[in-house]
Order: C-alpha cells, then structure tokens, then sequence
C-alpha cells in the first residue's frame, strides 16, 4: 500500500482547521461534512468507503461502505484530487473545538486506532477500517463499544479531538489509567481493557462512571480533555426544559437579572 504523499499546515488554536496541499494527481479522502475550501482545479468526487487499494472492484467498494455503518458513520466519503499542475490547496475544519492530531502512520507501524467519530480525513491510499474489541468487558463499559476505527497504511492521516489534547508515551509495562470517554487513539502495540473503580463511595458518589479505561504500554496514546459527549450533556443539561426557567434563573431579580447581565433572549 503506497498512501499519496501530501503536505499540511495547521490553522487556528481551539478552532482549528487542516490545510492539505496537493501535486498533480495526488488525493486526500476526508469524512462527509468536514469540507472548508479548496483552490481552482481541485475535483471533488464522492465515493463508496475509503477508496483505498484495499477496496478495489465493486464488491470491495460494497464491503469497505459496509464496515463504515457499523462505526456509525457514512455510505460515503469524499475524495479531492489536485488535476492541474502545480500545487493546490483543500482545507477541513474541526467539527467542535479543539486539537487537530497529524498521525504519520509510517512512525506507528502502519496502524492507529482511534474513537469512531475521530477521523477527519487523510492521503488517498490511507484504509479506514474498524477494529473490533475481543474482551467482553470493555466492548460493554469502555465507552467507545465493540468497534473503534483503524487507519491503516503509510501515509498521514488526520484525526480530531475535543478541548485540549495530551499525548502520553508508555514504556513496557507502564499503565495509565483514563476516563473512559477521554481516549482519542492509540497505537496498535497499547493494551486497551477496561477496570472497576472500587469502592461503595467511589462507585455511588464519585461522578466518574463505574470504570476506567486501562492503557498499558509500550504505545503512545492520545488523550482528550473535552469529550464531546461530555460537553453535549452540559449544554443539554443547561438549556431550558418544557418552557421552564433556564439554569441560574433563580435569583430574586428574575427576568430584570437577565437584562443586567446581557442575557437577552430574542
């Protein structure tokens, strides 16, 4: 598998967007909805799966769309591709605030696993497949289920994480304990298991689920700080329910409050 070779160049700090740049007949698949813009003589073409060499033929298509249903994403991707000479440009942007990861498969072994919403795009040539979970316990409780995606090949791909991101190194035998929402990836040499918290007080009050996930080098991993499961049940937690008051509405200055802090609703 020979993955096109592209260039890149990161915009923006919580906001950020990917600038991929392409020679003549190079490509970049990226993820349905995540396009930003693109110089003249860029085409763009919507394909079945990922377009990698692995799928060829109509039936390899059929089979590389299938496994992209089962991580819950789409039929379909998008394939860019660079068909005047000289150097043009496609740039994708981060679907929530956070980091943007530059993944060289080529440092990893050729194969990175990551959360099922975490892909943003990558070379042409780049597999987008998934991995399934062989331990019960954590397909159960680790969070991401039985499927995570795996991107395989020799080429870069590009992967999003919310907040701010943390990148842990683990030497053989080292072990990191994370929360169970807050993985972005990890390399294929990192064993992934899922541990109870223990403990009555800890398990009932704690506020931090039953589990944790369990990460054991060597691997590198990548951690998140803002899932966006977590920052969607904040928001929902605070919006307004049946018509009622918002969250933080009962002080004695009611609506005259709102007009005061600038909270104004049109």
């Amino acid at each position: 598998m020979n993955a096109h070779e592209i260039d890149y160049k990161l915009y923006g700090e919580e906001m950020q967007y990917v600038e991929i740049e392409l020679d003549l007949q190079e490509g970049v698949v990226a993820e349905a909805g995540s396009f930003m813009m693109m110089d003249n003589g860029i085409k763009m073409e919507t394909i079945f799966g990922d377009g990698s060499n692995k799928n060829q033929g109509f039936l390899g298509s059929i089979l590389g769309a299938g496994k992209r249903i089962l991580t819950g994403e789409s039929l379909f991707m998008t394939a860019f591709y660079n068909n005047l000479s000289g150097k043009r440009k496609v740039s994708f942007a981060s679907p929530y605030p956070g980091k943007i990861i530059p993944i060289d498969l080529t440092e990893f072994g050729g194969k990175f696993i990551c959360q099922k919403d975490a892909f943003l795009c990558a070379a042409k040539g780049v597999s987008i497949g998934i991995e399934f979970s062989k331990r019960l316990g954590r397909g159960l409780f680790g969070g991401e289920g039985f499927i995570m995606q795996k991107l395989e090949g020799d080429g870069m791909a590009f992967v999003h994480a919310g907040g701010t991101m943390a990148k842990k190194v683990l030497q053989v035998g080292e072990t990191l304990r994370v929360d169970t929402g807050c993985i972005v990836g990890f390399t294929q040499t990192v064993d992934y298991d899922i541990e109870f918290i223990g403990g009555i007080k800890n398990t009932i009050f704690g506020g931090e689920g039953l589990f944790f996930a369990k990460l054991q080098g060597p691997g590198t991993v990548y951690i998140q700080s803002l899932p966006f499961s977590r920052l969607a049940g904040r928001v929902l937690a605070s919006a307004p329910q049946g018509g009622g008051k918002q969250k933080g509405e009962g002080s004695i200055l009611g609506g005259l409050g709102d007009l005061l802090d600038g909270d104004n609703k049109f």
